[in-house]
């Protein structure tokens, strides 16, 4: 497990940081500081000024780790997708059914997230609320082509990689597994996004989730079984 963590941290490309947060306890406490400041006022209310005074530093020390505020945000996304990687990993390896493998992947990357206490430093449950409501806003811009040929976004297509992987090895004549596999990520942080904030626009409430609107999904796409 400890070998699957320290890949989990190399996994975040390094130019998204001038120096590494996880090195001091500094920039731990950054990392831990700014996921509760985003989630509470938003990105676009977040400055680094405002972080600084919160945790009793220089706003200068905070540019020592991080050139601005959307490679922060970077950062924390390539975080949580190489956390829900691992967990999506650990929880399916040594599943011998592709169905029930495909199923359980599912269910890590669309239930409800738990806080993990192996991290003490990131609450992982606010951090997803941020993925959640913030994520498009690291890559609606005009420099996402420069950025992902930087490799920002590595983390999250492997993981899209991951899941397209597992559809074929369910249904291996499915012209669109990259595309079905992309839409349930993106889908998932929208049903979620909906259900808070335009819940007229979608069936996933307090009753349906969208674990279940996704299985329901693949399992039609895919003629999948229902699981007994």
């Amino acid at each position: 497990m400890e070998r699957l963590m320290q890949s989990l941290r190399m996994g975040i490309n390094e130019k998204l940081y001038l120096k590494d947060p996880e090195s001091s306890d500094l920039g731990k406490k950054i990392i831990e500081q700014s996921i509760l400041m985003i989630n509470e006022m938003g990105f676009e209310s977040f400055t680094f000024k405002k972080l600084g005074t919160a945790i009793s530093s220089n706003e200068s020390s905070i540019y020592r780790y991080f050139e601005n505020k959307h490679k922060l945000l970077l950062y924390l996304a390539s975080w949580y997708w190489g956390w829900l990687e691992y967990r999506m990993v650990f929880a399916t390896y040594g599943i011998p059914d592709d169905e029930r493998k495909l199923r359980k992947a599912i269910e890590i990357l669309t239930q409800n997230v738990e806080e993990d206490n192996a991290f003490t430093h990131i609450n992982e449950v606010i951090l997803n609320k941020i993925v959640i409501n913030e994520y498009s806003k690291s890559y609606l811009t005009k420099e996402v082509d420069k950025e992902n040929k930087e490799g920002y976004f590595l983390v999250y297509k492997r993981m899209v990689n991951r899941l397209a992987e597992m559809i074929m090895a369910v249904d291996g004549d499915y012209p669109y597994p990259i595309s079905l596999a992309s839409t349930i990520f993106e889908g998932s942080l929208h049903q979620y996004f909906l259900q808070e904030h335009f819940p007229a626009l979608t069936n996933c409430n307090e009753s349906v989730t969208p674990l279940e609107y996704f299985t329901d999904l693949i399992n039609r796409t895919l003629n999948v079984k229902p699981n007994d």
